[in-house]
Parts: C-alpha cells; structure tokens; sequence
C-alpha cells in the first residue's frame, strides 16, 4: 500500500471558515444516501455446502451505519447451528475428498476462488462498504485485491508444505510429517470482515484442514458471498461452514467445542480472555489471537513535517480509525511539536467526511451506535482529564454514526485516552524530549502489537525498531498489509501470527515416524 504524501500548510482563519462552511454542506448532503445497486439474496448460514435457516428460525439485522437502517435480516445461529456445522466438518475431514486431494489440486481450487473474486469485485466491495460504513473506494481499490492476492499466495504454499528426514543415533529411519491439525474453529472481527475472513481461511485450507467460521454479527454478508465463490470454484461440501450470530451463543459454542481441534480469534483483548479460557477449559485446543492494541507512532527531530503529518494521519484516521494497529499515541519531538500541531489541524479539517459510496470520501461512518458513543465517551474523558481538543470531538451530520476528525494534544501518559484503545477517528499527539524516553513511555503499555517510526537517520530508525515491543514497526510506512508479511502482537495483543509462511504452523501439527533399519548400508 502506498502513500502519496502533499505538503501541507496550515488554513488561515478565513480559509478555515470556509472549510467548516463546507463541511456543514457536506454533512447535509449524508441525509440523501446514495443507493448502491446491489440485491442481497446471501443470509442464511453456509453449513455442509448448503445455505440453511438457523435450527431454532430466529434471524437479526444488520444494520446501515450510514442511515442506521436495516439492510438485511441474517440467520442468527447459536449452539446447535455450531454443532451441525462441526459435524459437517468433521465428516468432511475424516471421510470427504479434502484431505485426499494432492496439494496441487487444493491449490488450484484457491486459485480459481481467487480469480472469481476478481471477477465479483464490485460486487464484493460493495457489500462490504454497505455492511461496515468503509469508503467504497478502499473496498474495491485495496482490500478485495489483498483478499484475491492473499489466496493466491496460500494456493502456492499448498504443495509446498513438507516434512524433514532426520538423522538418529542408531539403525533408524526418522522423518517427519506435517498434518493438517483437522477442524479449525475461526472467529473475526466487524472492522476488516473480508480481510479477516482471507487471513484465517486462507492458510487453513491450504494446509487441509476443514472450518466452522463465525462472523461478527455486524457484518456478516461478505463472508457468506465468499463461501459460495469458493464453493463455486470446487470447494467440497463441508470443508467451510458460516455460522452468522453472536459472541456469548455462537461464538461460545465454537471455542469451548469438544471436537473443534484448533481456535484462531481476532478481536478485543478482554473477549480473547474470554475464548482462551472456554478452549482450555474444553479439549485445550490450540488458540492464536490477534488483539487489540495502543500503537505508538514516532516522529524524530530530523523528520519532513509535512510527511510525517500526513502518515500519521494516515496512521490514526485510516478505516475511521477502526484498527488494532492505529498510531493512536503520536510521539512528536519538542522542537517539531507546534508546528507539527498546526499542519496535523490543519490536515484533519481537510479529511472528507461523508457517505462512503461518494467519490472522495476518506472517512465513513463508525460500525455501530455502541461504538459511536463508546468513542464519544472517550472523547469527553479526554476533555475532562486536561488534554486540549484541537479539533472535531461532535457527532458529523444529523444521521448515521459519523463523527469529526478529533485530535487532543498536550495529552499525558496518565490519560485515559492515551493508555486506552479508542478504535475510533481520535488522535492524541504528546511530547517527547530524547529516544530513551520515548522508547520507555512507548513501552509502558499492555498493548504490543505495532509501531510507526518516522526518521531520516538510519541508526534512530534502528535503535527504535529493535527496541520497540512490538510485533511489527513500520519505518517511515504505516499499515503495510503484504501476503508474506507476518503480522500479530507480543503482550496483551496476542500471540501467533497470521499471514506470511507463519501462519502456516497456525494449522498444522508435527508427526515424527521412527522406523527401525536391519543392516542399513548407511546411517
């Protein structure tokens, strides 16, 4: 993912009144929503290769956060909707043709699903855009080709997965064989659903495993169109199975399951307690989670400060701010900090708030009216502890959870703002005086799982990217999301990593077959 990045230069005072003039237009103008042409058909839960009403009938809404109307009543499952399913992938891996294919066969199915997801696209994109509030353009522009890309890299890795022959002290012949761990249990998120769904599902059908996947009840019509692309594309009856409904049922039910071998979870850290526990407490199935986090974003003495303005708003503002990896916490050296101050206003007055299937818009709608207030009350803590708002801090427009570009300064370590994780569109900018300290107050966090480092000297850029602890730090970049990049957190962010030859170990287990030579010619 590139950045273009503009100089930046503060408004006037006449020139921020005009652009606040705008900005009350364009909010007007999210009362008329554009009408995306597209017919939802895809609602109930993909079990055993079929799409099936949920065993007890009920269904839920999912919601338009531009208009907070209903866009679609989905199939809400719970525990029996997740029994039938692990059923469905337990017969799929232990008697279906999954597991019998060669690996190239394997591959060739995610090559034709990621084809066809090219091919659907627009469609795709606009399904998530209406079910997550995200700018169309980023839908359809970025992250349905990092989902195509993503399986295409995965469909290489299949026939590529192998085990070891290993030397033994003695007449042996020793190697090792890398299994498939059997049925995966997945849950994702609501601020990334296709994404999410590519990362997990991706590696683990790669390896042969077979999935009970569950989505967050506010988005799920992405994944269930991604289900029946793959099933189109050859997929086996059974081997991926979409259970739409909530954390405490579904949700519940997948991670405490008997006969789910393996649990990947992506979410917040307080509900990735939760699962650990429930998976523990159940058949100690392996878990890897991906947390939340509270990133740091550094900016030395020596940086371009339009540059540095830019990417850090990048950092912070991208996806509304719905990210685990946000450089929520920007670190800016004294000797830059007021002006850094100014241009940072200036550029979050210029952001383009609005419905995100207008062309321009860089920010949408939060995902839900408990978010909304959740940030909002974020934003009135920040007020009440001392730390100056800058700008933004109000609802955007009359209708539909928007919210302006908000950004505190002065804010100090002990604020809740800084130490908690918001997921919303609030950057809170302090002050720092030498590396060392920024290094200590960097890591004075629960919170491990990335950073933004902005410098033009090579040795600072190595001191912090060492020092950091982090599970990935972005030098003079932000949010770069490649196929082969390993990503996940260190601390109370998590633990595994997904995507990249990493995630591979996520789904497979270790067998060693010693076999006993008579007059072995050579050891």
């Amino acid at each position: 993912m590139i950045r273009r990045i503009d100089k930046i230069s503060p408004l006037s005072q006449g020139e921020e009144c005009r652009m606040r003039c705008l900005l009350s237009t364009v909010a007007e103008s999210i009362h008329e929503p554009v009408k995306p042409s597209i017919s939802i058909s895809l609602t109930k839960l993909l079990i055993d290769g079929k799409f099936v009403d949920a065993a007890s009938g009920k269904r839920f809404p999912t919601i338009d956060p531009r208009t907070e109307e209903v866009i679609a009543h989905v199939a809400e499952g719970d525990e029996e909707d997740v029994n039938r399913a692990v059923k469905a992938a337990c017969k799929a891996f232990d008697k279906g043709p999954w597991p019998k294919m060669t690996a190239y066969e394997r591959s060739k199915i995610l090559i034709r699903f990621a084809d066809l997801i090219d091919e659907h696209s627009d469609e795709i994109a606009t399904l998530e855009s209406l079910d997550s509030g995200k700018p169309y353009e980023q839908s359809r522009n970025i992250e349905v080709p990092m989902v195509a890309r993503l399986f295409r890299y995965y469909a290489g890795w299949a026939d590529k997965i192998h085990g070891l022959t290993v030397p033994a002290d003695g007449a042996y012949s020793v190697q090792t064989l890398h299994e498939p761990i059997g049925v995966a249990g997945q849950i994702i998120p609501w601020n990334f659903p296709l994404l999410m769904f590519a990362w997990k599902v991706g590696p683990a059908l790669a390896c042969g495993n077979t999935i009970v996947l569950k989505t967050a009840e506010q988005t799920p019509l992405s994944a269930l169109l991604a289900g029946k692309l793959l099933h189109d594309a050859g997929l086996p009856e059974g081997v991926l199975n979409i259970v739409s409904g909530f954390g405490p049922t579904a949700g519940a039910a997948i991670a405490s399951h008997m006969d789910i071998d393996k649990l990947a979870f992506t979410g917040s850290t307080e509900v990735g307690k939760i699962v650990s526990r429930a998976a523990a407490e159940s058949n100690l199935k392996p878990v890897t989670l991906e947390l939340g986090g509270k990133s740091p974003f550094i900016i030395t003495e020596d940086s371009d400060i339009d540059q540095a303005v830019e990417l850090s708003h990048f950092a912070l503002f991208f996806n509304q701010g719905q990210c685990c990896c946000a450089g929520s916490r920007t670190y800016v050296h004294e000797s830059i900090y007021d002006e850094f101050l100014e241009k940072a206003k200036a550029r979050a007055l210029k952001r383009v708030v609005g419905d995100p299937f207008q062309n321009g818009v860089e920010q949408g709608p939060q995902i839900s009216d408990e978010q909304f207030h959740k940030i909002m009350g974020y934003i009135k803590k920040g007020q009440e502890e001392g730390a100056k708002l800058v700008t933004g801090g109000e609802r955007f427009g009359r209708k539909g959870y928007y919210i302006k570009p908000t950004i505190f300064a002065d804010v100090q370590d002990e604020m809740t703002i800084l130490k908690e994780e918001i997921f919303g569109p609030v950057q809170s900018i302090t002050k720092y005086k030498t590396i060392p300290e920024v290094i200590q107050r960097a890591n004075a966090s629960p919170y491990g799982l990335a950073a933004g480092v902005f410098t033009k000297n090579i040795d600072t850029a190595n001191t912090l990217s060492r020092a950091l602890r982090v599970g990935t730090v972005w030098v003079n970049c932000f949010d770069v999301f490649d196929a082969a990049i390993p990503f996940g957190g260190y601390k109370m962010s998590g633990h595994g990593r997904e995507k990249g030859v990493y995630s591979l170990n996520n789904y497979l287990q270790v067998k060693a077959v010693v076999t006993s030579i008579k007059d072995p010619a050579w050891l």
